[in-house]
């Protein structure tokens, strides 16, 4: 009985040792499976990740080549328009200095036209005053000569009235009729 004791943990052990390592090698081929399918998926993953993140830098890349190519559009588009504003701006200023220019010079010519007006609407004047003065002295003339004509006609006619030529003989006397 004593053996029996050593001999059943004995045999109990080495069957348990065969199933252990037949287990354990198993086990160990079937988790190199597992790591190697782990592996695997993890490499699929991994390019799967790298295709992933290499068209995503790709598509960023596009994304900001693009926004810089409508950036650039966008300024070149600004600065043409500026540059037009500008052009227009000047041309227009141009376009306004000419007619300033322009105005100036008929505004001069005419301030020169409207002095030589003035003058000459002075000297009508002056030459209406000569020849209204002319009229009244003319009209006063005439007055002096028309008094003096009848101051001379009242004298000749006072000196003939008082001359004895002038004044007519008697009436003849009528006689009386019965």
């Amino acid at each position: 009985m004593n053996k029996i004791y050593i001999i059943a943990p004995v045999v109990l052990c080495a069957i348990f040792i065969g199933i252990y390592v037949n287990f354990s090698k198993n086990q160990e081929i079937k988790q190199k499976a597992i790591a190697e399918q782990v592996a695997a998926t993890k490499r699929a993953e991994d390019e799967k990740k790298k295709e992933a993140e290499a068209k995503a830098r790709a598509d960023a890349d596009a994304r900001a080549k693009k926004r810089a190519d409508d950036e650039k559009q966008k300024e070149a588009d600004r600065r043409a328009k500026y540059e037009a504003a500008s052009k227009e701006i000047a041309d227009a200023t141009a376009k306004y200095n000419a007619d300033a220019d322009k105005y100036a010079k008929q505004s001069a010519e005419l301030e020169i036209q409207l002095g030589e007006l003035r003058k000459k609407k002075d000297a009508a004047i002056r030459d209406e005053f000569e020849l209204r003065k002319q009229v009244e002295l003319a009209q006063i003339a005439k007055r002096n000569a028309e008094l003096e004509i009848q101051r001379m006609t009242k004298m000749i006619a006072d000196k003939a009235a008082a001359s004895a030529l002038a004044r007519p003989p008697a009436p003849p006397a009528v006689a009386k009729a019965p």
